[in-house]
């Protein structure tokens, strides 16, 4: 009788384990739980315009993923959008210079900030903030405003011939 309490309470317990393991492995993978940020330090940019950054979008330099968008918030006074980067430990030497870009990935991919390093010898910190940020370029926005455009440049055309004056 006791063996069989201790197969069952062992059986019990190795279950519990191994639940707990797939729940870790679950939130690691879909990225909902921070119980694993990587070593490293957290930056600040301010942009105009954020398009459709999300957080836990990437971050770059040259291409290569150097850290991740961990924070989204508007200023309440200046109606911009604050975003807080996490960069990995391993990349200590970024200029403070620097500046930082909404890119989009592909033509309609997902958005992830560039950082475009530059040449100044003091370097960024925990808690310091880019200060030439570039904000997204919207594709709805430039497709509204080449209608726009082309609308008014036809309409000042055809004012123009009207009146006899050459185009």
């Amino acid at each position: 009788m006791l063996s069989q309490r201790i197969i069952e309470t062992t059986v019990g317990l190795f279950m519990l384990a191994a639940i707990a393991a797939l729940l870790m492995l679950a939130f690691k993978v879909s990225g909902l739980t921070s119980f694993f940020q990587r070593e490293g330090y957290d930056i600040t940019a301010e942009f105009d315009d954020i398009g459709q950054l999300k957080v836990r979008g990437p971050v770059k330099i040259g291409g290569v993923t150097i850290g991740e968008v961990t924070k989204i918030h508007l200023d309440p006074t200046t109606y911009r959008a604050i975003v807080t980067m996490h960069i990995d430990a391993r990349v200590k030497d970024i200029p403070k210079d620097s500046s930082a870009s909404i890119l989009t990935a592909g033509l309609l991919g997902d958005n992830y900030i560039a950082i475009t390093p530059m040449y100044a010898e003091d370097f960024l910190a925990n808690g310091n903030q880019i200060q030439n940020t570039h904000s997204a370029m919207i594709l709805e926005k430039m497709i509204g405003q080449f209608i726009f455009n082309a609308g008014h440049s036809t309409k000042d055309t055809s004012k123009n011939a009207t009146n006899g004056e050459k185009t």
